[in-house]
């Protein structure tokens, strides 16, 4: 009731105000009414309106009481002086109208930290005309009341937590000039009634979740000069009526689902000076005219769609062009080489395309003094990298020309760029050294010089780049030590100088870099020397990895400081030991991989107490029993080949099974399965000692002076080369042994050559030189039909420049003699075990002594 009356006092208070201020405007009046009554009638007057005003101003003070009511208590206090023992008018926020006696016109509570909703009171403040709740924590629902507000000129809720629909009933807000609620959580359709806002110039409802297309009602609105509908969710082709928006400055509407083609009717409207409707699913070509029809653009972003067709040519009559996006499109031709006419560029982003031809371009950009961003990345751009990008805009911050096919050097002029922070050249064909002076542009954070053909060592000088956080190398031909200076880099987060010739041992220094979290890789160099103590320091650090270099020692029990590790890779080192029980408390570990090392001991049950996604073993001296719990219960994510004396484990890893534990060793050699194999053996042992003894005393002194048997016959000759192309790049997939001293693959030369086994010798394992000299003597020495022939010897470089020795023999696809020796299974899964028998047993040891008779006659 006390509502209803209050609208009626706020009517008949409007009615009164109105006729008082157009009073003089009144040129008929009833003279003997005035002549007779004055005094009456201006008493009256008087009267009522002052009771009206009263009434009036009541009503405003108890709507603005029932929306700090909806408000919850906020601990900063914005609303303190919202109280009944002063004037609403001094309330914060509040701004009242002297022409209307006293009455809200305006409420901004901006950035207040406001949280709560908004209540249906609003709508009783019939003469506000702003209204700003922008950057607080409203939620909620917007009232429908609010299309009450028939003088309201300006909305901003943006930055709040409203959701529902939009209130149609602000169609009815005819006044209104300002709409912006972005950043809230709007969701529904965008209303058509919306379309009758015939004055308004700014709508701005980016970010939010609406559904369905845009009304094309809103191309009525012909006033607006900023519409932006960026990140709502929108989808459909954007309504040609937009074409009518003939006043548009500003058009957003980027990251929504649009389709189609982009209307041609918005390359006409000459007054838009930023054009985006980047991140859509738009098709079609860029106007040829473009340049000519948007006279006054300064800011072209039509990225990430779908468009075809060429760069165009027009663009360059732009000259008030400051922002190109092109960016992630299907645009294909050349750039044109006088792009720098358009000095006022500061954006240039063309990256993910089909540019082609080359680069010259950037000669001309020398014109552009305030570029700040050149990006052409992934495009098929050809020739070599001008000398002129040291020349460019000394406040340029980003370049990046990776993924291309460009050659030449860096210019060591590029140290004049000192307001880089972004450089990569990374895949393409440059090369030389890397100029020391990129060491001087101390603002670099990023840089990425990965994947070319650099050649040279490090520069020291990158320890002078204290603020970098990314360091790509990788894949160059970079030599030598890596750069103690390093440790200076303390904001690096990435250092990948894998796939290089670097030698030396881990500077301790590196491992000290606490700052790094995301990744450090030195795989695939020729690094010696053990892993740092110093590792625990990488605390923070994801993955790590070391894999195929020349590193030795025991794994650092430090290790199991680094608690954010999610990713370790050491293999194809040679480290031994044990596999340390502090790596347990790695939580966050997900891939392991040890293999193609010399560790030893049993495998550590922690391993499958960690939830890992992949581990690999395989290639070690591990024995005992595999657990069968954790990822060993899948074999697809444990690998264990080349572990000799491993056995149990689940049944498709196909190990063999593990003796009892109750058993003793004495009572398993009594057993008949034992004891024959045993005695055979021992007689085999004893008669090949005796025919030993009596050989040596015959050959004792042929032995030193008999030449090499390479000398006397002819044998093949094969490089390195050959060897890398027969076995596939000594692929793991033609491995068919690993041994203490090195690895056997199987390969092929031509189809016109048979098989060949290709025994690589692993050098840096002490005692291989001396192996491979002692099989050599061997082999010169004896001769036997049953004895592997010995075709060649490769004693080479490999890639890297490091000795490589190997012995070339026919390949024999039955397997090893020691398979023959012991039971085994066949490899395709047939149960049977295959073993040689008694007979067998003593032929093979009659002509073992067969063969080594042959060595007096040698």
């Amino acid at each position: 009731m006390l509502e209803i009356k209050g609208c009626l006092l706020v009517v008949l208070s409007e009615t009164i105000l109105k006729a008082s201020i157009h009073l003089k405007q009144v040129k008929v009046l009833n003279k003997k009414m005035a002549n007779s009554t004055p005094l009456f009638l201006g008493f009256l007057f008087c009267f009522i309106s002052s009771v009206a005003t009263y009434s009036s101003n009541e009503t405003d003070l108890l709507a603005l009481l029932a929306f700090k009511s909806a408000i919850l208590p906020d601990n900063i206090g914005s609303l303190n002086s919202w109280n009944q023992t002063s004037n609403f008018c001094t309330w914060e926020g509040i701004v009242c109208s002297t022409q209307y006696h006293d009455r809200v016109a305006e409420i901004n509570l901006a950035s207040r930290g406001l949280e709560g909703t908004l209540s249906t009171y609003i709508g009783n403040l019939s003469f506000l005309r702003r209204i700003s709740l922008r950057n607080n924590k409203f939620q909620g629902v917007i009232p429908q009341e609010i299309g009450l507000l028939g003088q309201l000129e300006f909305v901003d809720f943006s930055g709040n937590s409203f959701s529902g629909e939009l209130p149609r009933n602000l169609s009815k807000c005819i006044n209104l000039v300002n709409l912006s609620m972005t950043e809230n959580s709007f969701s529904g359709m965008i209303p058509p009634e919306f379309g009758s806002l015939y004055r308004l110039e700014v709508m701005n409802l980016t970010n939010n979740k609406f559904l369905g297309t845009i009304p094309p009602a809103i191309g009525n609105l012909t006033s607006l000069t900023h519409l932006s509908l960026s990140s709502c969710g929108l989808t459909g082709q954007i309504p040609e009526s937009f074409g009518q928006l003939q006043s548009l400055i500003l058009l957003q509407l980027t990251g929504n689902g649009f389709s189609g083609s982009i209307p041609l009717g918005l390359f006409n409207i000459s007054t838009i000076q930023l054009f985006e409707v980047a991140d859509n699913q738009l098709e079609g070509t860029i106007p040829e005219n473009i340049g000519f029809t948007l006279s006054n653009v300064r800011g072209i972003l039509l990225a990430q769609n779908k468009l075809s067709g060429t760069f165009p040519d027009s663009l360059l009559n732009s000259t008030t062009l400051e922002r190109i996006g092109l960016f992630s499109n299907k645009l294909t031709g050349r750039v044109p080489t006088d792009l720098g006419r358009l000095s006022g560029l500061w954006v240039i982003a063309l990256w993910n395309n089909f540019f082609e031809g080359d680069i010259s371009f950037i000669s001309s950009l020398t014109n552009c003094t305030r570029l700040s961003v050149l990006r052409i990345n992934n495009n098929l751009f050809t020739g070599f990298l001008p000398s002129s990008i040291a020349n460019l805009s000394r406040v340029i911050a980003q370049i990046d020309i990776s993924h291309n096919k460009i050659q030449g050097n860096i210019s060591s002029d590029i140290r004049n760029l000192q307001d880089l922070a972004w450089l990569d050249l990374s895949s393409n064909y440059l090369e030389g050294s890397i100029p020391l002076g990129i060491g001087n542009l101390d603002k670099l954070i990023y840089l990425d010089l990965g994947r070319n053909r650099f050649t040279g060592e490090i520069p020291s000088s990158f320890g002078n780049l204290t603020l970098l956080s990314h360091m790509f190398l990788q894949e160059n031909r970079l030599f030598g030590s890596i750069p103690s200076s390093l440790i200076d880099c303390t904001n690096l987060l990435s250092l990948n100088i894998s796939h290089n010739n670097l030698n030396g041992s881990i500077p301790q220094e590196i491992m000290s870099i606490s700052s790094l979290s995301v990744l450090l890789d030195l795989s695939h160099n020729s690094l010696t020397g053990s892993i740092p103590f110093e590792v625990g320091s990488l605390r923070k650090l994801t993955d790590f990895d070391l894999s195929d270099n020349r590193l030795s020692g025991t794994i650092p029990a430090s290790l199991g400081s680094c608690l954010s590790l999610q990713g370790l890779y050491l293999e194809g080192n040679s480290f031994e030991g044990k596999i340390p029980s502090e790596l347990s408390g790695l939580e966050g570990l997900r891939f392991l991989d040890l293999s193609r090392n010399n560790l030893s001991g049993a495998i550590p049950s922690f391993l499958s107490d960690l939830r890992l996604e992949k581990l690999n073993l395989s290639f070690n001296k591990l024995y005992g029993q595999v657990p069968i719990s954790g990822v060993f219960r899948n074999n697809t994510l444990v690998s264990l080949n080349g572990n000799k004396e491993l056995c149990g484990g689940i049944l498709e890893l196909q190990l063999p099974p593990c003796p009892p534990l109750n058993s003793s060793k004495k009572n398993k050699l009594l057993q008949p399965k034992f004891l024959i194999p045993l005695l055979v053996f021992g007689i085999i042992v004893l008669s090949l000692s005796i025919c030993w003894i009596i050989l040596i005393f015959r050959r004792k002194d042929s032995f030193s002076s008999s030449p090499s048997f390479l000398e006397h016959d002819q044998v093949m000759r094969f490089s390195y080369s050959d060897l890398l192309k027969a076995t596939g790049g000594f692929d793991k997939y033609n491995l068919v042994g690993v041994g203490r001293f090195g690895s056997v693959y199987k390969g092929i030369i031509d189809d016109s050559t048979p098989l060949i086994a290709v025994k690589v010798f692993n050098l840096s394992v002490k005692g291989a030189s001396k192996s491979l000299l002692s099989e050599c003597e061997v082999l010169r020495n004896v001769r036997h039909r049953n004895l592997l022939k010995l075709l060649s010897i490769c004693d080479s470089l490999d890639s890297q420049g490091y000795p490589f020795k190997a012995l070339i023999y026919d390949f024999k696809a039955n397997g090893s003699l020691e398979k023959w020796l012991h039971d085994h299974k066949e490899e395709d899964g047939d149960e049977e075990l295959k073993k040689l028998n008694m007979i067998q047993l003593l032929e093979i040891a009659i002509d073992v002594a067969h063969a080594l008779e042959t060595i007096s006659i040698t």
